[in-house]
């Protein structure tokens, strides 16, 4: 489902060079359920900012449910990343101006779905995750574990195939990231969902198939 190869990312301004991740080559079955850790800095978030094509490589190959990326437009980009894949951030990144379902129905105002359709979908996708109830709530009316619920219902409104998540249960306590997790994997294992998870919690990453350790940019394992 993904295939990355020899992967390098370079930052470099006028005097420093830094390398962000350094020839990481690494193959994501279709249905797999991945977490990556490592210490802060080590490249995690970047990893996963190119595997959801919101950040280029500055070497190497990226290819996503057989397609290759490299040499795709940024419209072109930005169309395979609202058909393919699901985002899900520790902070949430809702709108508190809209309400629940507005929230969820976002990534669907980019594609030719009607308005009807579009609440259809978004309320199926909170049922998913249990907030079928809070469809007419705003964001700051939620505790935070209720904000993460109403991300991942975004996050699989257009059923992609991926899911990439960025310390999904950083931000909440055991009992929320548990009850978090728990969706994450009924996703996985009921709906074939390919899932990457980026995290902190070594209980976390052994829930999931496979476990991938940077640092310092590299793969150790």
């Amino acid at each position: 489902m993904i295939s990355l190869q020899s992967i390098e990312k370079v930052y470099r301004t006028n005097t420093v060079e830094t390398l962000a991740l350094n020839s990481i080559s690494l193959e994501i079955a279709k249905g797999e359920f991945l977490s990556i850790m490592g210490p802060s800095g080590c490249g995690k978030s970047t990893l996963l900012n190119i595997m959801g094509l919101l950040d280029l490589p500055s070497k190497g190959a990226i290819t996503i449910a057989d397609q290759k990326t490299d040499h795709l437009s940024d419209k072109q980009l930005a169309h395979f990343r609202n058909q393919k894949l699901g985002f899900i951030f520790q902070s949430y990144h809702l709108i508190n101006d809209l309400q629940v379902l507005d929230n969820v129905e976002l990534p669907l105002l980019y594609r030719n779905v009607s308005a009807r359709e579009r609440r259809q979908l978004a309320t199926e996708a909170l049922e998913k995750v249990g907030l079928s109830n809070r469809v007419k709530h705003f964001p700051n009316q939620l505790s935070g574990g209720q904000k993460q619920r109403v991300a991942i219902a975004r996050a699989i409104v257009g059923r992609p195939e991926i899911i990439l998540a960025d310390e999904p249960t950083g931000n909440l306590d055991s009992a929320m990231g548990n009850e978090i997790m728990d969706i994450l994997m009924q996703l996985n294992q009921k709906d074939g969902t390919t899932i990457v998870m980026v995290t902190h919690d070594e209980n976390m990453a052994h829930k999931t198939h496979r476990l991938v350790r940077l640092f310092d940019g590299s793969q150790v394992q």
